[in-house]
């Protein structure tokens, strides 16, 4: 079944008549013999639209019930079980009930055009979702409708219904599009001029794209390759030379000059990655023609006038802006420039040649001695030629006999490319210059005098000394480009290597710097911020490395950042890749101090959270025990009560219970303070985990007690802890069970095992989930299982925090058959260390409420 086709109706707002142009064409489309039917459109109470709708058939709509209101839909599957030809859906955008077919209408019209059913719609500019922040900044109202540009795209026709914004007013002031009611709010808030203007230009410019894409994809269908000047687009030629900001704006003059031209600015990398481009500057001109509303490329290839020629054709280009020359007058009469190799071939293309203050600045001269090779090599090279040119005469002139002119030049050219392949350029052409003499003054007739009297022998020697220039020159240029091949890879490498780390998260601030350090051989690298105030000083933010006895040197990475290095001087590309490692540097520091002002939120909105859940805790269960207080010592002290004995031990035995409760909450939430505020400092020592255990008993209930049941065996080695922080831990832990686990016994079992000695006490209660086990030691946390009065909810996570405090671990682990086991690991103690005694000052009274 072949797919059907959607034709939308694009408007830049409500009331331009898309409604009225969609019906019309299905008006048309009925006439012409098509079966048309109308799925849904919305009228507004509109006069004129309901009028269209007179003679078309209307599919009934689905009834959708929603929170009790009875709302109609478009009916998909009444629809494909009519099978029309041609169906109007109207409002592509909305959002259908909750409990319809579909959550949006586009898709129902997508399952329509599966179904091979042509569909006609609608849609207004504001609700696609490109636009949407566009929109709600222009008109000041977010769309809460959006249908996805694709869908629009994916249309085989989109026509705009256009209004003029004057146009539409008067057309609401007649009432044609709101109630009267509505009319003045509309015209006063959304339907200003200003908003309907803006709105018009939005839905014209992306029509715009939409047919420029279909043109591109037309020529490239039928391989058009020729220019076609629909619509003026400039492209700049940028090379990261210092005139690139003067092009770039002069670009965009030309291209505002014809009213709504596109300007896109493009770069030639050289495909052997070798191009002595600023990245720096680069960078900037990319921001300069993004903010201009520019679009930056770059492109690769050797031929850079045919490259920058095919891009251009590619975009459909009308006007292509380059800069004058750098080099030399001398310079482009020896070999003609790009601009010139561009004008010759850009056929169709309008070429502009702009000048600048950097034209014609480069000087003809020769590559630097210096070159890429290592002084040592030139030496090597100049000390071949001069101990190789008289070697090579001797053996001539004693084979003179032997060896013709021709088998001499030979053997010399072979010595000078010797001497290029060791040393390079200079070298060589000073063994040239000088074997050529030889030549003329030994071999060639006559002998002894710099005369040559065939013309065979001239051109003999003036080829040679021709050959061995070019050789040597070719030489040295490929040593040179190896050399630079060889940097660019390394360069890259640490460039990939940066990269990596950066993105993995593993590159603070010093240790890229000790990076930077080593990989440029640098004495100390440090970085430096100072204020953009006058008065600001300044403060070192990172370093490696020892500055003494170094000059210093700096390079800026931001307004505020420097990099201060002491060490070697930095060449040209060298500084290049450091630019690189400075701003990774500073992203670095970046990132630290928003991780810092992060970690401080956290820890302030954590304490924020802790103070909610404190006073929430805090007014229910500290209540619970002052109330108990004040009813028995109200009682007591009442005159008018006639209390046996018995009824005052019992009063005053509740008023001893609430104040135990009370004072075992308070301490609870005083170590939970201690322990956010890092103020636990623990005393380790070896201490008796048997004994501790007893002790701790004494803190429980009561009650209680005659349900532990202890396993210790007689040769426990002694643990690592604060004796009276450990007995506080187990007290809690023994009072958690007791109180999740009313019934059974509770177990408290000591083992070695390895160089840990465990505690585990096991309850027969109810158990927690597996994925609550973590929850149980958070604070304030009871899981909903523990009534009001009975704790706060911080045994466990005074318990965890106490036992971490001491170096140990405290986790929570199914009892085999039903329930919960704490398992208390801590560091064993070898046996030659006695056990120390508790410290009594820290045993203070065991908290209640324990958390589960």
């Amino acid at each position: 079944m072949a797919r059907g086709t959607l034709r939308i109706y694009l408007g830049a707002a409500p009331g331009v008549g898309k409604t009225f142009a969609v019906l019309g064409e299905a008006h048309r489309r009925r006439s012409r013999g098509a079966d048309v039917v109308v799925g849904l459109v919305e009228t507004h109470g509109r006069r004129r639209t309901i009028e269209q709708l007179e003679g078309l058939e209307v599919v009934p709509r689905a009834q959708v019930t929603h929170r009790g209101v009875t709302l109609s839909e478009l009916d998909v599957d009444a629809v494909i079980a009519r099978r029309p030809e041609i169906v109007v859906v109207d409002e592509l955008a909305h959002t259908n009930v909750p409990g319809s077919r579909n959550e949006k209408r586009w898709q129902d019209v997508e399952q329509l055009l599966a179904a091979g059913i042509d569909v006609l719609s609608t849609v207004n500019v504001q609700h696609l979702e490109s636009l949407t922040d566009v929109v709600a900044q222009i008109t000041g109202v977010t769309q809460q409708e959006t249908v996805p540009d694709e869908v629009v795209r994916r249309a085989d026709q989109v026509e705009l219904v256009d209004m003029s914004p004057e146009a539409l007013r008067r057309r609401m002031a007649h009432g044609n599009v709101y109630p009267a009611e509505r009319v003045d709010a509309a015209m006063g808030n959304y339907f200003r001029v200003g908003n309907l203007t803006a709105l018009r230009e939005l839905a014209l410019l992306w029509l715009a794209d939409r047919v420029d894409e279909g043109l591109r994809r037309y020529r490239s269908d039928h391989d058009i390759d020729h220019v076609w000047e629909a619509r003026e687009r400039v492209v700049v030629a940028l090379t990261g030379g210092p005139e690139g900001e003067t092009l770039i704006r002069r670009a965009a003059r030309v291209a505002r000059r014809t009213g709504n031209g596109a300007l896109l600015a493009v770069h030639v990398l050289h495909s052997d990655g070798l191009a002595g481009s600023s990245p720096a500057a680069l960078r900037s001109q990319r921001a300069l023609v993004e903010s201009l509303g520019g679009s930056y490329h770059q492109v690769v290839g050797d031929d850079v006038p045919d490259t920058l020629l095919e891009f251009a054709r590619g975009v459909d280009a009308t006007q292509l802006v380059l800069g004058t020359s750098r080099r030399s007058r001398w310079a482009r009469a020896v070999r003609g420039g790009i601009g010139g190799e561009v004008i010759a071939r850009s056929g169709e293309i309008d070429v502009h040649m702009v000048t600048h203050s950097a034209a014609g600045s480069r000087a003809l001269r020769l590559p630097p001695l210096t070159g890429s090779l290592t002084p040592r090599r030139r030496w090597a090279g100049l000390l071949l030629a001069v101990l190789g040119i008289p070697a090579l005469t001797a053996v001539c002139l004693a084979a003179d006999a032997a060896l013709g002119l021709a088998s001499v030049l030979l053997l010399f050219l072979l010595l000078v490319i010797s001497v290029a392949l060791v040393g390079g350029l200079y070298p060589a052409l000073f063994a040239a210059a000088v074997a050529s003499t030889v030549e003329n003054w030994f071999f060639t007739a006559p002998t002894g005098r710099l005369t040559v009297q065939n013309v065979d022998d001239v051109i003999a020697l003036v080829g040679y000394l021709v050959v061995a220039i070019a050789v040597a020159t070719v030489v040295d240029r490929s040593a040179r480009r190896a050399s630079a091949a060889a940097r660019s890879a390394a360069e890259t490498a640490m460039l990939a290597s940066l990269s990596r780390s950066v993105l993995a998260g593993n590159r603070g601030l010093p240790s890229l710097l000790e990076q930077i350090r080593e990989a440029f051989g640098l004495r100390s690298v440090s970085m430096v911020e100072r204020g953009s105030g006058p008065g600001d000083g300044e403060r070192v933010v990172g370093t490696c490395g020892s500055p003494e006895g170094a000059e210093p040197e700096e390079i800026a990475v931001t307004d505020t950042l420097f990099l201060r290095l002491c060490g070697r001087a930095l060449t040209a590309s060298d500084r290049r890749v450091l630019v690189a490692f400075a701003e990774q540097a500073a992203s670095s520091l970046q990132r630290g101090r928003l991780a810092a002002q992060a970690a401080e939120a956290d820890r302030l909105a954590a304490g924020n959270s802790m103070r909610t859940a404190l006073l929430a805790a805090v007014s229910h269960d500290l209540r619970t025990p002052l109330a108990g207080i004040k009813a028995a010592s109200s009682a007591l002290r009442a005159e008018d009560l006639a209390l046996t004995e018995a009824d005052r031990e019992e009063l005053i035995a509740t008023v001893d219970e609430s104040a135990d409760r009370l004072a075992g909450l308070v301490d609870n939430l005083l170590d939970m303070s201690r322990l956010q505020a890092g103020a636990v400092t623990p005393v380790l020592a070896p201490a008796d985990l048997t004994g501790v255990v007893h002790r701790s008993l004494d803190w429980v209930d009561v009650t209680q007690r005659g349900r532990v049941q202890l396993h210790s065996p007689d040769e426990l080695p002694a643990v690592l802890a604060d004796p009276g922080l450990l007995e506080r831990v187990v007290a809690n832990l023994v009072d958690n069970a007791a109180r999740h686990a009313p019934d059974g016994a509770i177990t408290v079992a000591a083992s070695a095992v390895g160089g840990r000695v465990e505690l585990r006490v096991v309850d027969r209660g109810p158990g927690v989930a597996p994925a609550d086990r973590e929850r149980v030691f958070a604070p304030f946390q009871r899981l909903g299982d523990s009534p009001a009065g009975q704790g706060v909810g911080l045994g466990l996570a005074v318990a965890r925090g106490l036992t971490e405090a001491m170096a140990g671990t405290l986790d929570a682990e199914d009892t085999p058959g039903g329930g919960l086991t704490m398992v208390l690991s801590l560091a064993a103690v070898p046996d030659e260390q006695p056990a120390t005694a508790p410290a009594t000052a820290a045993s203070a009274a065991v908290p209640s409420g324990a958390a589960r």
